[in-house]
């Protein structure tokens, strides 16, 4: 049988997607039912135990399908970067078209469009909204609360610089699997900040070294959005000498020089990719 990538493909010796059928041996095979993720941040976790490592995490509005629920947790595939693992059951809810996109490193969504209301709670830079109406300088969410309109954007509308999005995360503290202002790693920040200006990315570093860009023989002469592919590790370049990424080193992430990061490194840079000229 074929040998499928099981972070982009759901299957199991008991259960795998439909679509997988004479792909893949299981016992079953299921259907994806669609749901929207009904949380600010839900964990994607490898296994489904609140202690197993987080992978990623999935955001409010994010289209996901269900292939199984049991006990608690669900088995889940993002429909954006078509990641696989599970979450808490409680944190899916109904699939919503969603309108909006947060365009903001964070906002707040409030109870009503009152600063003041409660229950809030954040929501952060790529979570999808349906808007129902606007009230005042607010967005009415179709599904529950209200959002500062200045802090989204429309689908299909942004950012003009993938890396002046990256910088904004600038001091964020470095966390396995996350994708918000309260944490993040490498390959989220390179995954978050092309996704706002409008270009898909896979989530993890090896898949976006083998399907962004064009690779680069000459290494010195580096420009301003390329991106820099150690084993298990991605920078932004900022400039030609400075890069930005979030690394275990700092445990945050840093804009530093290239060659400080060459220099502290026990591996050597594997490929450096240019999204364009």
């Amino acid at each position: 049988m074929e040998k499928l990538d099981a972070r982009l493909n759901v299957f199991r010796e008991d259960l795998a997607d439909d679509s997988l059928r004479g792909r893949v041996d299981a016992r079953s095979f299921a259907m994806g039912q669609p749901v929207s993720i009904s949380v600010a941040v839900a964990s994607v976790h490898q296994s489904p135990k609140t202690d197993a490592v987080q992978i990623t995490q999935a955001l409010f509005g994010e289209a996901a399908l269900v292939f199984e629920r049991d006990k608690g947790w669900a088995w889940i595939k993002l429909k954006r970067d078509g990641y696989v693992g599970y979450v808490p059951e409680q944190a899916l809810g109904a699939p919503v078209t969603p309108t909006h996109r947060v365009a903001n490193v964070s906002t707040i969504l409030f109870a009503d469009a009152n600063l003041k209301s409660q229950p809030a709670q954040h929501l952060f830079l790529g979570s999808e909204v349906a808007v129902a109406k606007t009230q005042g300088t607010y967005a009415c969410l179709a599904t529950w609360g209200a959002v500062h309109s200045a802090h989204l954007s429309r689908l299909g509308q942004y950012e003009m610089d993938f890396v002046s999005v990256a910088e904004r995360f600038l001091h964020v503290p470095y966390y396995w699997g996350g994708k918000t202002h309260g944490g993040i790693d490498c390959s989220s920040l390179v995954q978050i900040s092309l996704q706002a200006a409008g270009i898909e990315a896979l989530r993890d570093s090896d898949m976006q070294e083998n399907s962004l860009g064009t690779g680069l023989a000459d290494h010195s002469k580096l420009q301003r959005g390329d991106l820099v592919f150690w084993p298990g590790h991605v920078g932004i370049m900022q400039s030609q000498s400075q890069i930005i990424h979030a690394n275990g080193h700092h445990m945050k992430v840093t804009s530093e020089p290239l060659n400080d990061v060459i220099k502290r490194s026990d591996k050597p840079i594997r490929s450096v990719k240019r999204l364009s000229d």
